[in-house]
């Protein structure tokens, strides 16, 4: 018996000097006290160190594009840092070009913050803001995709249509820590004090999982943005335009856009999906080809079964385009879905002469 007793005290014993250590780590090595972050050799913002750069920036109100939440797998949160920031990691080498890597531009959700840091970035970040909304619709576009629209409680919102906004995803049941993921808009830029997203579920994702399961009507959000600069050219070339699942967003954003400032520029819209049950705002279309007569809507199904009585195209986006796109002459893309879809599809396009500055894209997971 008292050989278990100095047994368990010998474990408890081990492991009280194994906390202290880690806490004296944790207040020690870790902390760096507080660091400098100058933006454009302009202001300073004073943070504390030992967290990532796109953190400390989000701390200060300062939004850095970041599709993957700071996961350090989309590329996006770039930004050219002139001191400080300690060598490039391994995590960063994928996503930089020779010519990043020349210009010191980091990704800043992998620098930590551990001295004074200068860093430059876009003027027309200062104007990204964060708004609070509270959810006033949801709609089930299909099994897994839902449409929702939130109603901005204060002032509004400007944005060019095809860009995105990061919604922020709260700890929840199952999730404890928060995250905010990139999204479309899928609204009328004329319509700034409501902003309306498309988005699906992914398996095990943290914000889809807290969209589809945990939000309901009436419940407050926050997002920040605009951001991108995929959005609206104003020319008179002829657009196509081409989608999957939720890639549409930006679509409509654009096709809104059109319809309110009279836009009749010849344009077709290609949208993929795999069955019928995964076809969404077919008649909302179907509606936009009446006030736009030189618009069309061509939408094709993968996997389209005998039972459902498809009468339209089937196969691949890029079968439709291959069918009815005879030649790239003065035509500018958008583009929007995932990456394979976007390379493939680029692929068609340059085949059929559409030089690539003239393809827009916006890929995502």
């Amino acid at each position: 018996m008292g050989t278990i007793v100095i047994t368990v005290g010998a474990i408890s014993g081990i492991t009280g000097v194994l906390a202290f250590l880690l806490t004296l780590a944790k207040n020690t090595i870790g902390n760096y006290g507080e660091v400098i972050i100058n933006i454009n050799d302009d202001e300073d913002y004073v943070v504390d160190g030992g967290d990532t750069l796109l953190s400390s920036l989000i701390s200060q109100k300062i939004f850095i594009p970041s599709a993957c939440g700071g996961k350090g797998s989309c590329g996006y949160c770039k930004v050219k840092i002139t001191e400080g920031g300690g060598p490039v990691l391994p995590t960063e080498l994928g996503y930089l070009t020779p010519e990043d890597m020349k210009e010191n531009v980091r990704l800043s959700c992998q620098v930590k913050v551990k001295e004074n840091i200068k860093i430059e970035i876009p003027e027309e970040l200062f104007s990204v803001r964060e708004y609070e909304g509270k959810v006033s619709k949801i709609i089930d576009l299909t099994p897994t995709i839902k449409h929702l629209t939130f109603d901005i409680k204060e002032g509004s919102i400007d944005f060019k249509p095809g860009q995105y906004v990061q919604l922020r995803a709260p700890k929840y049941k199952g999730s404890d820590e928060e995250v905010y993921r990139a999204y479309s808009i899928a609204s009328s830029p004329m319509l700034k004090n409501k902003l309306k997203l498309i988005i699906g579920y992914v398996p095990e994702g943290i914000a889809t999982t807290y969209v589809h399961h945990h939000l309901n009507e009436n419940d407050e959000v926050l997002f920040n943005g605009p951001y991108g600069d995929f959005y609206y050219q104003n020319t008179d070339r002829e657009m196509v335009m081409v989608a999957i699942g939720t890639g549409m967003a930006p679509i409509l954003s654009i096709l809104y856009h059109m319809v309110e400032n009279n836009i009749d520029r010849k344009a077709t819209f290609y949208f993929g999906a795999r069955y019928i049950e995964d076809l969404f705002f077919v008649e909302e279309l179907k509606e936009i080809e009446q006030k736009l007569p030189n618009f069309k809507f061509v939408p094709t199904l993968s996997r389209a079964k005998k039972k459902d009585g498809w009468t339209g195209d089937i196969g691949r986006v890029t079968d439709a385009i291959d069918k009815y796109m005879e030649n790239g002459e003065n035509k500018e893309v958008y583009l929007c879905g995932s990456p394979r879809m976007i390379d493939s599809t680029v692929e068609t396009l340059k085949e059929k002469g559409i030089p690539e500055n003239l393809i827009f894209y916006d890929k995502f997971e």
